[in-house]
C-alpha cells in the first residue's frame, strides 16, 4: 500500500476498451507523513477528488480491486484517509 495526494484528473482520447468510463488520476506519493517529488498514475475506484489523501494499492492486487479484473492496470486507489 501506498499513500498519496491526489493532485490532478488525467484526460485520455484514446484508452483500452476495459477502461472505458474510468477515473484516471495524477496522484503525488507522500512518504513519513511528508509529500515527495514522486507521482503516480491510478485508476480511482472510491471517487477521490483533488485535494484528497488516499491509499493506492499496486502491482496484480490493483486489478483484484475494480469490478472488471481484466482491466490492464498496475495502480488503483482503495481508500481516501480521514
Amino acid at each position: 500500500m501506498l499513500m498519496g495526494k491526489v493532485v490532478g484528473h488525467i484526460v485520455s482520447t484514446r484508452k483500452n476498451e476495459k477502461l472505458v468510463g474510468s477515473k484516471i488520476l495524477e496522484v503525488r506519493l507522500i512518504e513519513n507523513e511528508k509529500d515527495t517529488d514522486k507521482f503516480l498514475i491510478a485508476l480511482d475506484s472510491v471517487g477521490a477528488g483533488i485535494g484528497e489523501r488516499v491509499l493506492i494499492t499496486t502491482g496484480s492486487g490493483a486489478r483484484l480491486a475494480l469490478d472488471n479484473t481484466t482491466a490492464p492496470t498496475d495502480a488503483v486507489i482503495v481508500g481516501i484517509v480521514d
